[in-house]
């Protein structure tokens, strides 16, 4: 980089040192696409060089410092201003002075505590990147390099099935059942519905998997719904007695495992909402939230004991958040 065309240019890059060996995973972008990038783990060392090459051989490179840093920021997309850091580690490669030379510059960050999973959402991004910085005078030359992070869970020791009865006074009551209330991202969900009384005609029924990012807090919280999964169940008119089963394969759905509270910046969640049309295209409906995590069950050589270790803590099942819209079935039989 040049000022009015004097001075020197250089192109800088990040490498990885297990570059050729290391895993990659696709991660959405803010556009909506997918690109593949270095994936690592909590607590797994990050390190490399940073490439310095001079477009002009016969000129020096004045700066005032040469610097590396690994950073985990969230940023909400309603105060793009502001970088909530999370992470961040500096090293610096070189003092003040000249750069007669291409040269490469190797930098270590040892078993990096990675907390969160990477995340891209409707109104938030947490992000973890490597950054090199030449400092120049009037104008620092800054290069990054974007990772993805997973966050490993182990199996949840308590994993209860969840039941419930539900329904609307002398028209319809209804006993719903999933095997559990914690699934990894590639399980599958596994349950029942029994009809114990059905007076009014019930036409279709589904199961959708609903997505709700929080973001901000105080007065400036912002609930984003996104449906992800729309299951049919059941399309005609069951009898009382009617027992119907659920199968739902998660693999083929883009989830993330649930989040909640991340650095106090927001919050993702997942709800199973069970959804019934009759033939009046009356709409009923209940939802129940489950926990998303991911499975670690293949472990890079390369990771640390804390990495392959590390897990989430799950907590109980939250209260039932009603979604607001008419017609909701309610616990024991009576109409909200």
């Amino acid at each position: 980089m040049s000022f009015f065309g004097f001075g020197q240019s250089v192109d800088v890059d990040i490498l990885l040192n297990d570059a050729d060996s290391r895993r990659r995973a696709e991660h959405k972008t803010e556009d909506g696409k997918k690109d593949k990038y270095f994936l690592f783990y909590d607590g797994e060392t990050v390190s490399g060089k940073v490439s310095l090459a001079l477009k002009n051989p016969n000129k020096r490179l004045e700066h005032q410092g040469i610097k590396v840093e690994f950073i985990g920021q969230i940023e909400l997309y309603y105060d793009r201003g502001n970088h909530h850091e999370f992470v961040s580690l500096v090293k610096d490669l070189a003092r003040p002075g000249e750069v007669t030379q291409s040269q490469a510059f190797d930098f270590e960050f040892t078993h990096v505590e990675k907390p969160y999973e990477s995340y891209t959402g409707q109104n938030v991004k947490l992000r973890y990147f490597l950054r090199a910085t030449i400092s120049r005078r009037l104008n620092d030359v800054v290069k990054e390099m974007d990772i993805v992070v997973h966050t490993l869970s182990t199996y949840p020791e308590l994993n209860s099935s969840i039941k419930m009865e539900v329904g609307i006074e002398d028209c319809l009551h209804i006993e719903f059942e999933y095997n559990k209330s914690k699934y990894h991202l590639k399980d599958v969900i596994v349950g029942k519905i029994y009809f114990l009384l059905v007076r009014i005609k019930i036409k279709h029924m589904e199961i959708d998997i609903i997505k709700r990012e929080t973001t901000g807090t105080g007065p400036n919280v912002y609930h984003e719904n996104d449906t992800l999964a729309k299951y049919e169940i059941m399309d005609g008119a069951p009898v009382r007695g009617e027992s119907i089963p659920i199968r739902l394969f998660l693999a083929g759905y883009e989830l993330t495992p649930t989040m909640r509270d991340i650095n106090k910046k927001f919050s993702v969640r997942y709800y199973l909402n069970l959804v019934l049309i009759d033939d009046e295209e009356r709409r009923y409906f209940k939802q129940q939230e489950v926990v998303l995590w991911r499975k670690g069950d293949i472990v890079r050589k390369s990771m640390s004991h804390q990495a392959a270790i590390a897990s989430q803590r799950f907590e109980g099942t939250t209260p039932l958040v009603e979604a607001r819209t008419p017609g909701p079935l309610s616990d024991g039989g009576s109409r909200q």
